[in-house]
């Protein structure tokens, strides 16, 4: 028979914490997003948990609580450069430098046309905060916003970095159990509204695929034998 472990997800009920009923509040930051206009706030709460809560046209479109022990201790920052824009602006800039002897209203046209792709690009350039979960790799927190996102993130970033070096280091030492929590965490989220379907399934499948021991390999003689037939048979007495 098959060894196989039973993971009970709904078992041993814990009491997250959030940010109405945190007894301490260690680090808080408000993020503007970009063209669509949301604001993110990130809370770090009651040492190992983060409060996320997100705004859209004034109404909260996500509030959940993140437990850092099942998050990635390196959280990933992206910043997304519109060339186009950068090199368009670049290029008409050069050219009305170069006419600027020659031709006035020509001249005048470029430099109108390169303040207009210098200011697109400015403000199409975005920057974006990720948070993974560990063996899941489902996206607990993203965050995109314009151009200074990650100077608002700075003092933020840091407490954020100390306290999943905490949260790590406060993780259960069984695999079996640490097996066990992070699923259970994948599966509070997904009821929190934070992950969709397939991403929690996602998640799941790569969480097991992690801790699942790979098979021993088979010896190669073995291999030979029962592809020309000529493996003994086992006799029992």
């Amino acid at each position: 028979m098959t060894e196989a472990e039973h993971i009970l997800l709904e078992s041993d009920e814990r009491v997250v914490p959030t940010l109405e009923t945190a007894r301490r509040i260690h680090a808080r930051v408000e993020l503007r997003g970009g063209p669509w206009r949301h604001v993110t706030v990130l809370a770090l709460i009651d040492g190992c948990y983060l409060a996320v809560r997100t705004v859209r046209a004034k109404s909260v479109t996500a509030r959940y609580v993140v437990d850092l022990r099942f998050a990635d201790p390196a959280p990933r920052l992206e910043r997304r450069i519109a060339w186009r824009s950068l090199a368009a602006g670049a290029t008409c800039l050069a050219l009305a430098i170069f006419f600027a002897t020659r031709e006035i209203a020509v001249t005048v046209a470029l430099s109108g046309g390169a303040a207009c792709a210098l200011f697109a690009a400015f403000h199409l350039t975005t920057e974006t905060l990720t948070l993974f979960s560990a063996n899941g790799r489902a996206r607990l927190v993203a965050h995109t916003g314009r151009v200074g996102t990650f100077r608002a993130l700075r003092q933020f970033r840091a407490r954020l970095e100390s306290h999943l070096l905490l949260a790590l280091g406060a993780r259960r030492g069984s695999r079996a159990l640490h097996l066990r929590d992070e699923m259970r965490e994948h599966f509070r989220l997904r009821s929190a509204g934070a992950l969709t379907e397939t991403e929690y399934e996602d998640a799941k499948r790569r969480i097991l695929a992690t801790h699942v021991p790979a098979a021993a390999p088979v010896p190669a003689t073995k291999v030979r034998e029962a592809l020309s037939g000529t493996a003994r048979p086992i006799v029992r007495a």
